[in-house]
């Protein structure tokens, strides 16, 4: 193992050596054709040069830290001294070689670093891969560097053949979406330097560019005349290259926390996601949330490029071995000879690209949410761990993002409020009714949840009712009416209760008055007995109470009337009155029936016993065959209930008896039970009996259907003795 690491840093030393003398080279180059051209003249060497030491720059800083992680990891496992320098590995480089080194790192200064902050640059150095504070596994995957040390053989390959492809480059004209034209190098130019040359505004706040139509890196030089698109994040296109982007430095601290195997990492809608492959039983819990956003915010802070490589299947196989997934991608989907990875730090990814130009681009970044999901979505495959994120290249866009995104909806009030101020009313539009079936969250205690009867999320058949104080007397009266139609459709019989003004309240007390003299004329005029709760209404308004009695003889708290007088006026709602004042103040009415609607059928569950009524019920008609032979037409019977909005199903089990097969369909509690023979099938009949074993005898087809029909649509109770 000491042999395999000490070879290691060695070859990674021979390609620092090698990046020197290539800027060497390339400095002397430049240095001779100024000399001879004149200082005010840019050569095709400094374009070459340019474009060469933005690489190189970013090249040697991440082999230096690559360097310093193995250091690290030696001294951990207690295989060299500490302290000791990678610039001493056996049989290479020293005295000359060491000074030449060092005269490098001082030349090629890393992206964004000032030459006065030297303390802080060294700080940095010192720090390897994962020592930002973030959790992390130490040491990473062997995976991780085997992949980097193939990749870096065939790094340098490709660049040797971009830099001669740049030496023979021609001159090419890039056309800009307002027509205008500009000069560059085929091989050499990249669109990061012709946005410079535009406005560095320009350069620095771009995502991506579109090269003749084509999605296209920005650090990726031109290669024949074209027409260029500098696009921001405001663009559709270039938001899906920031998430792109984004879920590759998500993937990088994944692989770093849990070092498993990386599967898909896509932009959506909404920002992006990647899957990940875990070994075992293990998860991901919303708790290591924090340790995963730490590492990403290193990464960010890192600065790391993102490189393009193109390589070949077979090699690629080879890179992703320890990869399953990654594999059955290049085995599956890949049709050509050769594609792309893209690499930022220790993470190289199929990717097909493009991508921002390094890591710092990612500003604000939020990890979200996680979830369970399966290969490709195949319940049959691997169970994989989906982690999401979304991110921003602004943070006060992130933090507008989660007001509007997490915003969960507790009650319908503020939303009917808004609705009805948002343009001016008149007292002509009043009462102006609001309903809603949304989707409410209240955040209830885990020891007060109870099965159906209280949950934490919940649909009410929630309405609100904006009127004058006259209108109070009638549309309560209107809602009361409404409250015993839908009780009497399910047989409910309900208590009435009036709560009164409690001792802390908001508001006149005339208005108080007056209200609760307007609700007790409404209770009177109903018609139904009521009791007086003194003391027991909101402190907004009086309300009437309604609880409704089950099977057993319990009492339930479902419907309520409510008056409210502050809600207007903490929206300052307004409508102007028939004299033309337009600051006179509505009154709400606040009206559930149902109430929860969980609720509401945890209740019908019990009170009913299982026994629907059949317009509710979700067994209506079971269709029973005498024997095999009868198969067919038990089919074409059920698909005639089917087709006429009954819920209906044929039992078809050749394997029990007649009377097994009805006795099963009663315990399943289906309404009616159609029993089907020959006889039957000869006149396009059915023999029809109940749940409860009343036997009707035989019907045509057709009778039955209109009498279930009739029974359905009338809502009736009692469906099986009535038919």
């Amino acid at each position: 193992m000491a042999e395999c690491l000490a070879a290691r840093l060695a070859a990674q030393e021979d390609q620092i050596h090698l990046l020197t003398r290539e800027i060497s080279t390339l400095r002397d180059g430049l240095c001779r054709g100024l000399d001879a051209v004149g200082a005010g003249v840019v050569t095709p060497e400094l374009e070459t040069l340019r474009t060469e030491n933005e690489k190189l720059k970013y090249r040697l800083l991440h082999l230096r830290r690559g360097l310093q992680a193995e250091l690290e990891l030696e001294e951990a496992q207690g295989r060299r001294q500490p302290g000791a320098k990678w610039d001493t590995a056996p049989g290479k480089s020293t005295g000359k070689d060491q000074q030449r080194n060092n005269r490098a790192d001082n030349k090629v200064a890393t992206p964004d670093t000032k030459s006065g902050d030297k303390n802080k640059k060294e700080k940095k150095q010192e720090k390897g891969p994962g020592d930002g504070g973030a959790k992390e596994l130490k040491p990473w995957p062997t995976y991780i560097n085997e992949r980097l040390s193939l990749y870096e053989e065939l790094k340098r390959e490709s660049d040797a053949l971009l830099a001669q492809k740049a030496a023979h480059s021609k001159p090419i004209t890039v056309e800009l979406p307002d027509g205008r034209k500009m000069a560059g190098k085929a091989w050499v130019t990249t669109p990061y330097q012709l946005a410079s040359d535009i406005s560095q505004g320009l350069a620095d706040n771009a995502v991506i560019s579109r090269v003749n139509g084509e999605l296209w890196d920005l650090d990726r030089p031109l290669e024949q005349d074209c027409s260029l698109e500098i696009l921001r994040f405001d663009n559709e296109d270039a938001q899906a290259v920031y998430w792109h982007s984004s879920a590759h430095i998500l993937g990088e601290a994944m692989e770093r926390f849990y070092g498993g195997c990386l599967c898909y990492g896509p932009p959506i809608e909404n920002g992006f996601y990647y899957d990940m492959f875990l070994d075992g039983q293990k998860g991901v819990s919303s708790t290591e949330f924090g340790d995963l956003e730490g590492l990403c915010k290193n990464v960010v802070k890192e600065k790391q490029p993102f490189e393009r490589l193109e390589i070949s299947k077979e090699t690629l196989l080879k890179m992703f071995k320890y990869n399953k997934f990654k594999c059955r991608i290049l085995n599956e989907k890949v049709t050509t000879p050769t594609t792309t990875v893209y690499r930022c730090g220790p993470l190289i990814d199929l990717c097909r690209g493009p991508h921002v130009r390094h890591t710092g681009k990612i500003k604000a970044m939020k990890i979200y949410k996680n979830s369970s999901t399966y290969w490709e979505g195949r319940s049959d495959m691997e169970t994989l761990q989906r982690i999401y994120g979304i991110s921003f290249p602004d943070s006060k866009m992130l933090k507008e993002w989660e007001h509007d995104i997490f915003a969960l909806k507790p009650m319908n009030c503020p939303g009917h409020c808004l609705m009805f101020s948002h343009r001016p009313r008149s007292w002509r539009e009043l009462p102006l009714r609001l309903a809603d079936f949304g989707v409410l969250h209240r955040n209830e205690l885990s020891g007060t949840l109870t099965g159906l009867t209280r949950v934490r999320r919940f649909q009410q058949d929630d309405a609100h009712i904006f009127c004058t104080m006259e209108q109070i007397e009638s549309e309560m009266k209107g809602c009361l009416d409404f409250l015993r139609c839908v009780y009497d459709v399910f047989g409910f019989s309900f208590q009435l209760h009036l709560s009164t003004r409690p001792e802390k309240y908001l508001g006149d007390i005339s208005v108080w008055n007056q209200a609760e003299k307007q609700l007790e004329n409404s209770l009177n005029e109903f018609g139904e007995p009521w009791k007086l709760n003194p003391g027991d209404g909101a402190f907004y308004g009086p309300k009437i109470d309604i609880k409704i009695k089950d099977a057993i003889g319990r009492y339930h708290q479902c419907a309520t009337i409510q008056l409210d007088f502050q809600l207007p006026i903490r929206f300052n709602l307004t409508f102007v009155g028939k004299d033309g004042d337009d600051k006179v103040r509505p009154v709400i009415i606040h009206r559930a029936i149902l109430g929860s609607v969980e609720r509401m059928i945890a209740i019908l569950t019990e009170n009913y016993a299982g026994k629907w009524p059949l317009w509710i019920s979700p067994r209506q008609v079971m269709v029973v065959p005498v024997n095999p032979s009868l198969e067919d037409y038990a089919k074409m019977v059920c698909k005639q209930f089917t087709e006429a909005g009954f819920m209906a199903d044929a039992d078809l089990d050749s394997g029990c008896l007649l009377n097994k097969k009805i006795r099963n369909a009663q315990l399943a509690q289906y309404n009616f039970i159609l029993v089907v023979g020959e006889k039957e099938k000869m006149t396009n009949s059915v023999n029809v009996r109940t749940r409860d074993n009343k036997v009707h005898g035989e019907l045509s087809v057709a009778e039955v259907l209109a009498r279930l029909t009739l029974l359905k649509q009338s809502r009736c109770r009692s469906a099986e003795e009535e038919f």
